[in-house]
Order: C-alpha cells, then sequence, then structure tokens
C-alpha cells in the first residue's frame, strides 16, 4: 500500500510539469523514493482525442503516448527530486521499446519508472506501463533536463 505523503493528485501534478490537456499523460502518482522510482496511473477513457482517429471502430491507445506518459512521470520524479524551477525534461532517446498488448478505453495503465542513472544532466530512466497487471509496453529512455 502507498504510504499517503508519496502520493500526488492532479493539482500538484500540473505544478510540477508544464503539459495541459490534452497532453496531460498522468493522472496520479500512487508512490515515489526521490531519486530512486516513481509510480503513477493513467486512466484510459474513450472521451481521449486520439481515439478519434486512432483507430475508429476500434480505439486503441497510441504507443507513442504510453512512451510520453513515463516520460512525464520520470519527469515528476525529476522535479520532486532536484526541485521544480525553469527547466523542462525533453526526450533524449529511447531503447529497447517493446510493446506487449493494446491498452483500450476503460483501462487503468499503470507506470512503473526507475531512475537508472543521472550524469551532467542525462537522465536514463526504465519503465513499464501495465494493465491489470500484465505488462503493455517496456523502454529504457533518456531525459535531457534543459532551461525553458
Amino acid at each position: 500500500m502507498a504510504n499517503e505523503l508519496n502520493l500526488i493528485q492532479i493539482e500538484e501534478i500540473m505544478e510540477l510539469l508544464p503539459h495541459r490537456y490534452p497532453f496531460l499523460l498522468i493522472d496520479r502518482v500512487t508512490d515515489y523514493t526521490l531519486g530512486e522510482s516513481i509510480r503513477a496511473y493513467k486512466n484510459i477513457t474513450f472521451n481521449e482525442p486520439c481515439f478519434t482517429g486512432h483507430f475508429p471502430g476500434k480505439p486503441i491507445f497510441p504507443g507513442v503516448l504510453i512512451l510520453e506518459a513515463m516520460a512525464q512521470a520520470a519527469g515528476v520524479l525529476g522535479f520532486k527530486t532536484v526541485g521544480n524551477s525553469d527547466q523542462l525534461y525533453l526526450y533524449a532517446g529511447i531503447d529497447n521499446a517493446r510493446f506487449k498488448r493494446p491498452v483500450v478505453p476503460g483501462d487503468r495503465l499503470d507506470f512503473d519508472v526507475k531512475l537508472v542513472k543521472e550524469k551532467r544532466g542525462i537522465w536514463k530512466f526504465a519503465g513499464v506501463a501495465s494493465v491489470d497487471g500484465a505488462e503493455a509496453c517496456s523502454a529504457e529512455f533518456m531525459c535531457a533536463m534543459r532551461k525553458m
């Protein structure tokens, strides 16, 4: 069970991340350890704007948005670790991305992201996105901290 002190609601997420609808892809953080890891989730609803074209009659949440959501969780961890400032976290690379199952409306997409290392403003993470305990996506990715 997550420690309530490590729960981050949407209002604080919006203070930490510059993203807004329709690109704010984290609904809640359920746990984190500064400088180590974060757990978060997104509820996937039929109202997501991507479903009008991906795919009509067979809505599947795009893999690139799953990867973006993992990076946003990593951004929350980064800002909580070093403090929110006039910085942005930008993708610097994605490696070994794998997609194991489709994510559809009604799913709760859970993210488990771990910091692998940080060197000179480049943060390397390993993340897994899952639905009901079944892995939907995994990837290693790097984010660079840059001034806005």
